[in-house]
């Protein structure tokens, strides 16, 4: 009887670690992933949603198309996982596995924070980001605050692009200088681990009049007095908020027991949890590296080795790296790329590359590359 192994959700993860034990095993292993959605959106892409650069069906991977050999897919919502068992409920049944890996991601919990809302005013979803796409055209004047409401969150950069892309989409349009543009973070730093990389974009900030707060987050958003509220007290003028909701592990995961502190629990080389044969991959994992579909998709490799390793009767060598590379949108068309590595030496490091339009290409080719191996896309 084939080894069952059971994927719960196809983000970087999810789609990765499919992919790796179809490549090796082909029909030897039966491999079944679970999402709720029909498409796979990159991360990087709700920004080009937000700021008019793409549509919803133009960033839309649509999981009907990840055919792999061994691979069966499933759009069914999880409502139970029981990881002593190994046992998954979703909306159509039950489903057992072998080995169990849950790649969720993170979800967004806006109920800690008075005035957010899911779809409206944050731009991390793709329902959020298409209708702030619709709102941006009417600011013409006044101030927006980019606000993040708790760390960690995915994509650690994605609230500087966010500022730095804004000024150049108002500039485009003559009304820069008739609006403010406030960065609010609870980070010390735009990048933690690259000293370089948060020093040029500070200094990008000031070329740029962004005014910059960190070690802040948002506590509230008046609508109604146009204002939102920090940590501290302070209120800030804001007629146009652009938010990152609170990122949490989903509740189906909370409810089986797998989470502390609002994580699920792990050991960040292995990402083995407390439970035999259960593994946690991607944003949900308490790791200590970046929440970011690339570090995602390098430790669901690392699984997959593991896996096979067990399958084979062999131990399990493999271990997550905690590096990888993230593109950052520095506006006027450039982009820069920081390595981050968070488990080879004593603290996490980060090499900076200067924002060129060279790497535009390099972001460009990530994207298109991953669109191949996991879609069968060549453009």
């Amino acid at each position: 009887m084939k080894k069952r192994v059971l994927i719960l959700g196809a983000g970087f993860a999810g789609l990765e670690l499919a992919t790796s034990l179809s490549e090796t095993h082909g029909d030897g292993v039966a491999v079944t992933v679970i999402d709720k959605s029909d498409a796979f959106v990159f991360g990087y892409s709700k920004l080009d949603l937000l700021f008019g650069r793409a549509t919803a069906e133009a960033v839309s991977l649509p999981y009907r198309e990840f055919v792999k050999l061994g691979v069966t897919w499933k759009r069914e919502t999880i409502t139970a996982i029981d990881p002593a068992t190994r046992t998954v409920t979703t909306n159509v049944g039950k489903h057992d596995a072998d080995i169990l890996v849950i790649a969720l991601g993170a979800d967004y919990d806006v109920s800690t924070t008075p005035g957010v809302v899911l779809g409206d005013n944050e731009f991390y979803s793709v329902a959020g980001a298409t209708h702030l796409a619709a709102v941006l055209p009417s600011f013409t004047r006044g101030h927006a605050v980019i606000g993040v409401c708790a760390a960690p969150y995915k994509c650690p950069p994605a609230p500087s692009e966010c500022a730095l892309m804004l000024h150049d989409y108002l500039s485009a349009r003559g009304v820069r200088g008739n609006c403010q543009i406030t960065l609010v973070n609870p980070l010390p730093s735009p990048v933690p681990p690259s000293p370089d990389t948060s020093a040029a974009l500070i200094a990008a900030f000031a070329e740029r009049n962004i005014e910059y707060l960190p070690n802040h987050r948002i506590a509230s958003v008046d609508r109604g007095r146009k204002l939102v509220v920090l940590e501290d007290g302070r209120e800030l003028p804001c007629d146009l908020f652009l938010g990152v909701p609170k990122n949490r592990a989903p509740d189906v995961v909370v409810a089986a027991g797998l989470t502390q502190d609002g994580w699920v629990t792990v050991d960040p080389r292995t990402l083995e949890t407390k439970f035999p044969g259960v593994y946690a991959v991607g944003d949900l994992a308490s790791t200590g590296a970046p929440k970011a579909g690339v570090f995602a998709e390098s430790a669901a490799r690392a699984v997959a080795a593991n896996i096979t390793a067990l399958l084979r009767q062999q131990a399990p060598t493999a271990k997550n790296p905690g590096a990888g590379s993230c593109y950052i949108e520095f506006g006027d068309n450039r982009v820069a790329r920081v390595d981050v590595d968070f488990f080879s030496g004593p603290k996490p490091t980060g090499i900076f590359h200067d924002p060129s339009q060279a790497l535009r290409a390099d972001k460009q080719e990530f994207g298109r590359t991953r669109r191949a191996r996991w879609f069968g896309r060549t453009s």
